[in-house]
């Protein structure tokens, strides 16, 4: 359902709370499996973050902005526990902060990148001002959408992050998120990790190439790896990310 400028799905009633929130370009249907694999006794809550999936497009796409929407559909000094993926979990670190009404009682964020060199950053920039590309068939746009969600392979095209992930327009098809989503402005790892007041732990697949485990290492000692998995182990291997959030979050 919408709330506000975001589309939310929410998973089950009381406590504990739990938030997922989604990677770069991804949506909030990402984490089905994982969800399964959880069996979280409360409450989920997983939004489409804006500008991403079933969601608004808006003008800003910083961490902060993405913070505040999700505080927004909680109630003030709410505690709830967090798992983000990648953007998702600096999105979660920046909540974590305090800063924004919302008592976060444990992250987990896995596949944070530690961050982005002048190139990279070039990168996106010119990502950011392309403009929409629209395919002649729903598996063109499927393949792109696997493609930039880098879920090709491990992710079904007729999946439901898939279906999310894509819609039809004028007769053609087109991925649903916003090219300027990869505006991510937000400070350095180091700094959200500084600003989190939450028990956290972080995590990596050992096969990411975009995240090292000697970077999470300097910012927590016990972060972890699942073993064979590349950027996205929630999907990977859903069992081995839900069996170390329940250890974690439910003791």
């Amino acid at each position: 359902m919408m709330t506000g400028r975001l589309f939310v799905e929410t998973i089950g009633t009381g406590d504990p709370t739990l938030i997922l929130l989604h990677g770069l370009g991804v949506n909030g249907a990402v984490w089905h499996p994982f969800v399964e694999a959880l069996r979280w006794p409360g409450r989920v809550i997983i939004p489409d973050l804006r500008g991403h999936g079933r969601s608004a497009h808006t003008r800003n796409y910083s961490l902060a902005h993405h913070a505040v929407d999700v505080a927004d559909l909680l109630m003030p000094g709410e505690a709830v526990h967090v798992v983000g993926h990648s953007m998702g979990g600096a999105v979660g670190l920046v909540l974590a902060s305090g800063m924004f009404g919302v008592s976060v009682a444990r992250l987990t964020a896995f596949g944070a990148k530690k961050g982005f060199s002048d190139d990279e950053m070039a990168k996106l920039a010119k990502v950011a001002e392309s403009p929409v590309r629209r395919f002649d068939t729903r598996e063109a746009a499927a393949e792109r959408f696997l493609l930039v969600a880098g879920l090709n392979g491990i992710a079904d095209a007729n999946s439901p992050v898939v279906e999310a992930g894509i819609r039809e327009e004028g007769g053609h098809w087109r991925l649903c998120a916003d090219s300027a989503t990869v505006r991510v402005a937000g400070p350095p790892l180091d700094d959200m990790v500084a600003m989190c007041r939450a028990p956290m732990r972080l995590g990596r697949g050992s096969n990411d190439p975009a995240v090292a485990l000697a970077d999470l290492l300097t910012f927590d000692r016990d972060a972890v790896e699942f073993d064979g998995c590349g950027h996205n182990p929630h999907v990977q291997a859903p069992e081995a990310v839900a069996s170390l959030v329940r250890g974690l979050h439910l003791g």
